[in-house]
């Protein structure tokens, strides 16, 4: 590529985590481009720092539940308006929306119509449910960036119905940046945890209807694990300083179960664990990549796990299980996430160490195959989907 060229590429990442990505994903696009770069849309300071021009601050994007995405409707539209505007004025090379579905791929629809390249970055989980979104996503995208293998092997096998679409698995960023191997010892020391009991780690979520739910569930857990095993103690990270309270209000009422709560710091707090009792979400492919062996469970109001159960299209709900297509960990779910079960399932874990070691080698194999240098295989897959001599501009 001549010096005097420049790649122009449109970004957008509506989340915290997708800056971490966009930024992580600038620095190899730069490396495999000789710099010759121009990057705009919208992105956080990680991205802006990694030389983004974002013409709005990403917190405006970043919106949760059912209330107050319509609460914001005009402003969120009014932005994805100007952006179209501006990138079907100033065509770049190339359009990357990073995770934020909602948002980004009727944006990507709009750019692809006129003929501008585009590439998610982050599946939905049409894998899961919404498969009809397909369609949409076939119509907008020309390349979907996975995190997960099984997620490339869902598109490849729709690939005679939708031939356009390419999708290529580049792993999973916290792969390359969890160690194959955890030093349990050192994030002890580092928590101030003890090194003599086995230490559960609890995980009851992040958002506050998840730790209302959850939280004293699995405090009364690990009451009822104490009166048969005197020798555990508990640690518990709050994700943020409104769940370190409402988490410390509940801990009022269990002044008999030794919990050292940690504000944030949860993959220490799994590091340091001999096993996770844990909420359902992303955070357990930490505790897999961290070879922790874990529980998960999740209860919802009645009527929504009713929906939901029955619009999911997969036979299990955490990764390492998605990961590995069978049951590596125990999944109890809404009715089946008693005490009684999920205490006798970390029980279980807590005293059968040839079957933890037996699960730590398949969450080594499976760490071993989304390590993939995620970044640098996201720069390529997009480097390769340009002609990118044909659409450098000045």
């Amino acid at each position: 590529m001549q010096s005097e060229k420049k790649l122009r590429i449109g970004i957008v990442a509506g989340e915290a985590s997708g800056d971490i990505l966009g930024a992580s994903l600038i620095r190899a696009l730069r490396e495999q481009c000789v710099d010759n770069i121009v990057i705009e849309g919208i992105g956080g300071p990680l991205m802006i720092a990694e030389g983004c021009q974002s013409f709005f601050a990403q917190d405006r994007l970043a919106v949760m539940g059912l209330i107050e995405p319509l609460k914001r409707l005009p402003e969120l539209l009014g932005i994805r308006r100007y952006l179209r505007e501006h990138f079907i004025a100033n065509p770049p090379a190339v359009f990357i929306g990073i995770d934020s579905p909602d948002f980004n791929l009727s944006l990507e629809q709009s750019l692809h119509d006129v003929g501008i390249k585009t590439v998610h970055y982050v599946s939905t989980s049409v894998w899961a449910w919404r498969q009809g979104r397909l369609k949409k996503i076939a119509r907008s995208v020309d390349l979907v960036l996975t995190l997960f293998p099984f997620e490339e092997k869902f598109y490849r096998e729709h690939g005679a119905e939708y031939p356009s679409l390419r999708a290529v698995c580049v792993g999973h960023p916290l792969a390359d940046s969890i160690p194959m191997e955890t030093d349990t010892a050192a994030a002890r020391a580092q928590l101030s945890l003890s090194v003599d009991s086995q230490v559960v780690a609890l995980l009851p979520g992040s958002r506050a209807g998840e730790v209302a739910r959850m939280g004293r569930l699995f405090l009364d857990v690990a009451r009822w694990c104490l009166q048969k095993k005197k020798d555990i103690s508990f640690v518990m990270p709050a994700a943020s300083p409104a769940r370190e309270k409402q988490l410390r209000d509940l801990l009022n009422d269990y002044p008999d179960v030794p919990v050292t709560l940690i504000s944030g710091q949860s993959q220490w707090c799994m590091a340091a664990s001999d096993a996770v009792l844990m909420a359902s979400g992303t955070t357990t492919l930490e505790a897999m990549l961290l070879k922790k062996p874990m529980i998960v469970a999740y209860k919802m109001a009645s009527i929504s796990y009713a929906i939901i159960s029955r619009l999911l299209k997969v036979p299990y709900v955490s990764l390492p299980n998605l990961l590995a297509n069978e049951k590596l960990v125990p999944e109890l779910l809404q009715n089946d996430a008693t005490v009684e079960n999920l205490g006798n399932a970390l029980l279980a874990i807590l005293d059968d160490s040839r079957h933890v070691q037996l699960l730590k080698n398949r969450f080594a194999a499976l760490h071993q195959d989304i390590k993939r240098n995620a970044s640098d295989c996201a720069a390529k897959a997009i480097l390769q989907l340009l002609d990118a001599s044909s659409k450098t501009v000045s």
